[in-house]
């Protein structure tokens, strides 16, 4: 394994009825508090109503940010920073799932940012204070409740980037499987998809000598191949509500990529996708991730193969490391399917008429992923395979 310094400040907070920790956590930052959320679905469950009674009793100020997106809009994190700074906010409070966390992220940054929060995404600039901010996540998927990173899309370049910052850790995360035992079908399918893909991008990395690493990525992924298809035909089992939610959280809170950095390819070439298309960004992953590993099989199969026989039970007796390799890949696909994953950019009604602007603003910075670096080609070739 490569060297590394591994740094996770966030503070998390699991289980039932968690949400009074906030009594603990919030009034240490200030009493001015701007809450972030979605499109609604937390006033549908209760959570709204029982937040704001609770930072009503501790006397905090609330103001409010509803209506981010499922891809969150560089729009909307200005009207956070602009709402923070002429109110003179304190701390932020991000109720949802990853795309309300990303987005508070960025606002929390460009609150004490004088430029445009662009600069920030784009790494024109690098921020240097931020607003503290807490989470109550509402959907597991995206470890974003436990790690310092975002995406962003620029909704008039068609750009969708991703950024961090040390600064853009939540001080603190409230995870409570009760909140997400109202997300619906698709959601929590596509959350099953979305922690696998960061997981995949981590095990598929450029480092030797990883078997610690990689025993703790097979195991979590066991671990959600046994939970996920249970819990989508029964969505309100607590029990399997809280393995998914602690899997996600696990999957890209940096325990599981110590000593390397994982590929990441298929992540930008999904962000280009959904730049361009604006679909939910693991129903691409879903899609694209399986044609990435059919491609790159040459490069080491017999990681594929490993992960065919520890993750997805292949048996190798008689068949070359190749063979192996591609019938886990193909057992990939087969899970995704089975539990109601898309297939086929079709699915979305995506054709070929784009497929070169998307690999242009894919490789924008030159090539990408670190196991196998693709260039605009490769790229092609993927979405191409995808269609």
């Amino acid at each position: 394994m490569n060297d590394f310094t591994f740094y996770n400040p966030v503070k998390l907070i699991f289980g039932k009825d968690q949400l009074n920790k906030l009594s603990e956590e919030l009034p240490s930052y200030g009493k001015k508090v701007l809450v972030v959320y979605g499109g609604g679905s937390i006033k549908k469950n209760g959570l709204y109503d029982e937040l704001m009674s609770l930072l009503s009793e501790i006397g905090m100020e609330v103001h409010e940010l509803s209506g981010v997106e499922p891809n969150p809009r560089i729009s909307t994190a200005r009207k956070g920073a602009k709402i923070c700074k002429d109110e003179g906010i304190d701390v932020l409070l991000a109720v949802g799932g990853g795309s309300v966390i990303d987005c508070t992220k960025l606002i929390a940054c460009a609150a004490k940012y004088e430029g445009d929060a662009w600069d920030l995404v784009s790494k024109k600039a690098s921020p240097t204070d931020a607003l503290p901010f807490g989470t109550v996540l509402t959907l597991a998927a995206t470890g974003s409740e436990m790690n310092a990173g975002s995406v962003i899309t620029n909704e008039e370049t068609e750009e969708k980037l991703g950024w961090g910052s040390p600064l853009s850790f939540p001080k603190f995360s409230i995870l409570d499987p009760t909140y997400t035992m109202s997300v619906p079908l698709n959601q929590t399918i596509y959350g099953i998809v979305d922690m696998m893909s960061h997981i995949f991008e981590q095990y598929f990395n450029e480092a030797k000598n990883t078997p610690v690493q990689d025993e703790m990525c097979e195991g979590v992924l066991r671990a959600i191949m046994d939970n996920g298809p249970k819990l989508v035909e029964d969505l309100e089992n607590y029990d399997l509500r809280a393995s998914i939610l602690i899997a996600g959280t696990i999957g890209l809170n940096g325990f599981l990529r110590l000593g390397y950095q994982g590929d990441w390819a298929s992540h930008q070439i999904e962000h280009a996708v959904s730049a361009v298309y604006d679909i939910p960004h693991a129903g691409g992953l879903a899609i694209i991730f399986p044609h990435w590993m059919r491609q790159n099989v040459h490069v080491n199969p017999e990681r594929f193969a490993r992960l065919a026989v520890k993750v997805f039970q292949v048996d190798p007796e008689g068949k070359s490391t190749e063979e192996v390799a591609y019938e886990g890949i193909e057992r990939l696909r087969s899970f995704w399917t089975s539990i109601g994953a898309p297939e086929t950019l079709a699915d979305y009604e995506i054709d070929d008429s784009k497929i070169a602007i998307m690999a242009d603003k894919a490789t924008s910075n030159g090539k990408i992923g670190n196991f196998n670096p693709l260039g605009k080609e490769d790229v092609e070739a993927i979405l191409q395979a995808s269609l």
